[in-house]
């Protein structure tokens, strides 16, 4: 009775492993031997029970080695198709109709394991799983078998639907096989597509829209707002068009953009954030970091402490070159008259280095609806967009600075109407001092730390014309017109230029007149004395200098109103570039308490033209490479240091040479230009 029952399982079981299996190779190979031969038929099994009580017990034993050896090779064949099911969990129902009827299928020789073929190379079997699937658990994926694969999946929200267990056979109950355990996170069991998951606003690290990014529109630049609400609150950009949109919930312009052209990426402008919308749901790729940092550029304290020795060219996504700092200004209208400012005071390294840190000054408070806390947040963005050296384009756009300085000025500085310079750099300086909550004092604010010198003036009054010679001494005496004297702080020196000529010379010629700057700071030596007339009385001033400020800004008169018109001066300022001595400005009790006292010049502003339609350019000099360049809005280009002092100089910026003495400046020679002896700067004897 126990062979009988030896074929009937083996039957059911094979069929149990091919339906499993469904391997086309042994099919084809076992269907032609399906009618030949056959495994434990009818006829041997009645041989055996005829022929039981006649044997001896060698074939007793013989049969029962043979019967040991099939289901040893079963249990292997059955352990093998046990793997392989938790890989291709397929439902089988048709097929396992025609494996019943096929029951007794057998190899051609029992006790052989079916082997490869040498020319047919099997496919491997992969299991290939959606974003929405997870992996079943490996101790029942053997006891579990899906009813269809052409209409049911598995899903993590349905759990495994549509499955049914069917009952082991004694063979599979006999083995026990060992799989290794597949662990599944938290994260790996939630699906990467669901609304739930958007609505909890989980970062995705995987986005099919990231190609439709066009870095060549993108430009943060310009003011914050959305371009259909013009609202600045909860403003999104669209990394496909560039434009500004607010919100991103459902019937927001955002929402309403996105399925209108079909632009699915959004960058929160406040966040950084990146956002798919419809679908609304987080992006995080570290592709798009490029993008948040031209936005928001960042500069690490050992990056600042190098970014003056950069000798190498930076190049932008339009595979334009440019050196940081030294980029082109966008002339919205007529703001040329502040670009040209911006320009001047990001070459000042203290100022700079202080901008280029947020840290520094986005903590400061200021008084509820101050309209000065906007000044040096919007003066800070500009200068680190100045000095970005992974920018996406060479030049950038100060319409947020400029937004925030016609508020601050109460419209007095607009984009649409020329102004002037030297106003405007005071108004400039004097109201990022207040904004960065300054007081008289010199170290409370980064403005007077780099800028603040101090005077001494002397000042009496004029004695009337028609007073003899004793009532002159009398009125001496007088507390009136007694000399005073009095300390006072200053941020830049104002030089007045000498008048031009009123008729032509000898040739008939209109000679441009020129100036040497040590004629102009001879002003400061404390013994020449200049008149200055109020509406009621004059007074005559001595100036002499007690404290020489870390950058020292010279700013020449060369505009003058009258009744009717303003007019221009066009002097021409004679100057070295370097080595500029201010020893002989210094008061005697002053001298002993400087032992730098010589500057450089690292910014020159011009300005060409009529007063009322002019145009103003700046140039600068590279730091690393010492080359000088010249910047008029958005053209950049490199000019020889003999061609700063032929133009019609504004406005200067001196800094102060603290590497060497004025002892040890005397024999320096390379860095004067042509004109350096007419500038009243004596040549070194050799």
């Amino acid at each position: 009775m126990e062979l009988q029952q030896l074929p009937k399982s083996t039957d059911s079981e094979i069929s149990d492993n091919f339906e499993r299996k469904g391997k086309t190779q042994l099919w084809n190979k076992s269907s032609k031997t399906f009618n030949s031969a056959t495994f434990y038929n009818k006829n041997e099994t009645n041989k055996r029970r005829k022929n039981e009580s006649s044997s001896n017990s060698n074939k007793s034993s013989t049969l029962s080695l043979h019967i040991k050896a099939y289901e040893n090779s079963h249990k292997v064949s059955a352990a093998s198709d046990s793997f392989k099911s938790l890989g291709n969990l397929t439902s089988t129902k048709n097929t396992k109709q025609s494996f019943y009827s096929a029951s007794k299928f057998v190899f051609q020789n029992p006790f052989e394991f079916s082997r490869q073929q040498n020319d047919i190379m099997s496919e491997s079997e992969v299991s290939q799983f959606k974003a929405s699937q997870r992996l079943l658990n490996s101790n029942e994926a053997s006891n579990n078998i899906q009813k269809d694969s052409t209409n049911i999946t598995m899903s993590t929200t349905n759990g495994q639907n549509g499955t049914r267990k069917r009952s082991a056979s004694p063979a599979e109950e006999a083995i026990d096989v060992k799989v290794p355990k597949v662990e599944v996170g938290e994260d790996d069991e939630k699906p990467v597509w669901s609304l739930r998951k958007a609505q909890e606003e989980q970062p995705s690290r995987h986005c099919p829209f990231l190609g439709t990014i066009d870095r060549g529109v993108l430009d943060f630049d310009f003011e914050k707002l959305c371009s259909v609400s013009l609202s600045h609150v909860n403003v999104y950009a669209c990394m496909i068009c560039g434009k500004y949109f607010q919100g991103r919930g459902t019937n927001t312009h955002a929402y309403t953009h996105a399925l209108d052209v079909d632009h699915r990426v959004f960058l929160n402008l406040s966040t950084l954030k990146f956002y798919c919308l419809p679908e609304n749901y987080e992006i995080v790729d570290p592709s798009l970091d490029d993008i948040q940092y031209v936005l928001k550029p960042t500069y690490s304290p050992e990056y600042i402490k190098k970014i003056d020795k950069n000798t190498q060219m930076s190049i932008a996504f339009d595979n334009t070159k440019y050196y940081p700092g030294i980029v082109g200004l966008n002339n919205i209208k007529a703001n040329d008259y502040a670009n040209v400012v911006f320009h001047a005071l990001s070459q000042v390294t203290p100022l700079r280095n202080y901008f280029l840190r947020e840290e520094n000054y986005c903590e400061i408070r200021r008084p509820p609806g101050d309209k000065l806390s906007l000044l040096p947040k919007r003066f800070g963005e500009l200068i680190r967009k100045l000095w970005n050296p992974r920018a996406f384009k060479a030049h950038v756009s100060p319409h947020e600075m400029l937004q925030a300085v016609v508020i601050c000025s109460e419209k007095k500085y607009q984009i649409i109407k020329q102004s002037d310079t030297n106003e405007f750099l005071t108004f400039l300086l004097n109201n990022l001092h207040v904004a960065l909550n300054g007081t008289n004092k010199t170290p409370s604010s980064i403005i007077y730390k780099t800028f603040r010198g101090r005077m001494r003036v002397y000042t009496r009054k004029v004695l009337p014309v028609d007073a003899s010679d004793e009532a002159r001494r009398t009125l001496l005496e007088t507390e009136e017109f007694r000399e005073k004297v009095e300390e006072l702080p200053f941020l830049k020196l104002t030089m007045e230029l000498p008048p031009p000529p009123l008729y032509r010379d000898e040739l008939l010629q209109n000679v441009i007149p020129q100036v040497p700057l040590g004629t102009l700071l001879s002003k400061f030596n404390g013994s020449t004395e200049k008149e200055f007339k109020t509406y009621n009385a004059n007074f005559i001033k001595r100036f002499e200098l007690i404290r020489l400020p870390e950058y020292l800004i010279v700013a020449y008169s060369r505009f003058e109103k009258n009744r009717f018109f303003v007019e221009k001066n066009p002097t021409i300022v004679n100057f070295p570039i370097s080595n500029v001595d201010l020893f002989d400005c210094l008061a005697e009790d002053a001298r002993s308490q400087h032992k730098f006292t010589t500057y450089d010049l690292i910014c020159n502003i011009v300005h060409d033209g009529q007063p009322d339609n002019g145009s103003s350019r700046v140039q600068v000099v590279h730091n690393g490479t010492g080359k000088w360049f010249e910047l008029e809005d958005l053209h950049v280009k490199e000019i020889l240091p003999q061609m700063i002092t032929l133009a019609e100089s504004y406005i200067q910026i001196w800094k102060l040479n603290r590497s060497k003495t004025r002892a040890e400046r005397i024999g320096e020679t390379d860095d004067l230009p042509i004109n350096a002896q007419a500038a009243g700067v004596a040549a070194p004897k050799a």
